[in-house]
């Protein structure tokens, strides 16, 4: 067992000492998520649980938010910044904080290092206690982060939130690598606030095996990226309760075309439960996402330890 397989399944008391540890934020007139990356992914997943929350929200990278706020919200001084970074030190993200706050926006720090200079540049610091073991590719941090977030928004997580995410991840372990073996060509499907964990999972998977992926909202994938499925191609589908008739009747035609279908809470080759409601759905399914893309890299005997040219912190010159 490697580092980051290790850490993946050792994430869950973190995620305990996280529970409660804070509060719902006031209502803004907008929050703006702002990460880079994985962050950005969260980011986006944030937003449209916020929206659900009654929060109106949108999600920007880090560097368009410092560059060209405008170009996203008209009024983007008033505005309740919500900066998502694991080191703290990511460039882009700690520059769009010290611009925000320069504007006289609020801004809000989610992060697990409390001592970062993203850390020393917000109005307000959300922190949590991460695994000191979490290498480059970002796992339990992950977790972590979307946890804090959604407790932000006001979202209560059960205690029992843990079991089920538990329970999840090794159920799709059990049944990997062989359910993809022999796939070069992967996609990963979800909407609403499961897009941006979709995105997640399929950069996950890129950054560990090495392999081309891709991520869409379900629907939107007959239109167009259909066209490269084929006997190499594995799905992943992260079912929405709210949509699963429609996405349901889209994985019986991927499955026609060849691809071999992972339902996360939904029909497919495989199918797998998720216990929770949609609120919860995005952070449940992270840790089954995370040993996916480190199967896959065992599979290839690919180190995820030492990734190719990608280091822990982004810091531009």
């Amino acid at each position: 067992m490697n580092t980051t397989e290790k850490v993946i399944f050792e994430q869950f008391p973190y995620w305990e000492q996280a529970i409660g540890s804070n509060s719902a934020t006031d209502r803004a007139e907008l929050l703006v998520f702002v990460g880079c990356g994985t962050s950005f992914n969260l980011a986006l997943s944030l937003a449209a649980y916020s929206n659900m929350a009654g929060h109106k929200a949108i999600a920007v990278p880090g560097a368009e938010w410092q560059n060209r706020p405008h170009a996203f919200w008209p009024d983007w001084r008033n505005t309740h910044v919500v900066a998502l970074s694991r080191s703290g030190e990511t460039t882009e993200t700690v520059a769009a904080a010290r611009a925000s706050r320069a504007s006289g926006a609020f801004v809000t720090a989610i992060t697990v290092e409390p001592a970062s200079s993203l850390a020393k540049n917000c109005d307000r610091l959300i922190a949590a206690e991460t695994h000191p073991d979490e290498g480059i590719v970002m796992t339990v941090s992950a977790s972590l982060m979307v946890l804090l977030g959604l407790q932000m928004i006001g979202q209560e997580i059960p205690s029992s939130t843990v079991d089920h995410a538990g329970r999840l991840v090794g159920a799709l372990d059990a049944i990997l690598p062989e359910v993809i073996a022999g796939r070069s060509h992967f996609v990963f499907l979800g909407g609403g606030p499961l897009f941006g964990i979709a995105l997640e999972g399929a950069l996950k998977l890129m950054e560990m095996s090495q392999i081309m992926t891709q991520a869409f909202h379900p629907l939107e994938y007959r239109h167009g990226p259909i066209s490269l499925v084929d006997n190499n191609t594995a799905v992943v589908m992260l079912y929405s309760s709210d949509q699963e008739e429609a996405e349901a009747k889209l994985v019986d035609e991927l499955r026609e075309k060849g691809a071999i279908v992972i339902g996360i809470g939904g029909p497919g080759d495989v199918e797998l439960a998720v216990d929770v409601d949609l609120s919860l759905a995005g952070l449940v399914v992270l840790p089954a996402l995370q040993i996916l893309g480190e199967r896959a890299a065992q599979a290839r005997q690919i180190d995820t330890v030492s990734p190719r040219h990608l280091t822990k912190v982004v810091k531009l010159a």
